[in-house]
């Protein structure tokens, strides 16, 4: 994650990267560049914040895995870190609403790449009808990387759908971050005594 302006834009830019989240208060855009992952974007309109998440895998709750995955790699922990991180800002999880992006079949993967990206779509949806939270806008599937600009304090999402000749800079990222994931996973657990 890293903070910066740009000249298209007169407020402070944060761009997170996969297994990363960021929510705040402030008049900070939150973006990301999403393949096969997905990024939700959470905001409530009445205290004007909210945050992003970028996850590459749904995953599943295991309570083992709590202590071993500290970042958001999976999409329930980075929902759970997202919702209690804006929770911790003072925003109401009743107010909270939803818009859902990314999870192009970008990956060059058996049967044609689209089980990762599918999965977290599905999750997505899944998570947050059971919590209760409503979706006001969508952009998934498809073939197409995408990077978006979310607006913490209004909830706008700017969509940029990137250009095919870009595509092997996105799938190289998303590569090395699958295998780090596999890497970490191969290690073992962690035990506490």
């Amino acid at each position: 994650m890293y903070r910066h302006r740009t000249s298209q834009f007169e407020q402070e830019v944060v761009t997170i990267h996969p297994g990363e989240y960021f929510s705040t208060r402030d008049d900070t855009i939150v973006s990301t560049v999403l393949g096969s992952c997905v990024a939700v974007a959470l905001f409530d309109p009445q205290a004007g914040a909210g945050g992003l998440n970028h996850f590459m895998l749904p995953g599943e709750f295991r309570p083992d895995e709590l202590v071993a995955s500290p970042n958001a790699k999976y999409g329930m922990y980075a929902m759970d870190l997202l919702v209690n991180d804006l929770m911790r800002l003072g925003l109401e999880r009743r107010r909270l609403k939803a818009k859902v992006f990314g999870g192009g079949a970008v990956l060059r993967l058996p049967g044609g790449g689209t089980g990762i990206p599918q999965s977290n779509i599905d999750f997505a949806f899944e998570y947050l009808e059971k919590e209760g939270i409503p979706i006001l806008a969508s952009d998934v599937g498809g073939r197409e990387p995408r990077k978006i600009f979310f607006f913490a304090r209004t909830g706008k999402v700017l969509l940029k759908r990137i250009a095919p000749n870009l595509l092997s800079l996105v799938e190289r990222e998303e590569e090395r971050y699958l295998d780090s994931i596999r890497t970490k996973e191969a290690e073992g657990p962690v035990v506490l005594f």
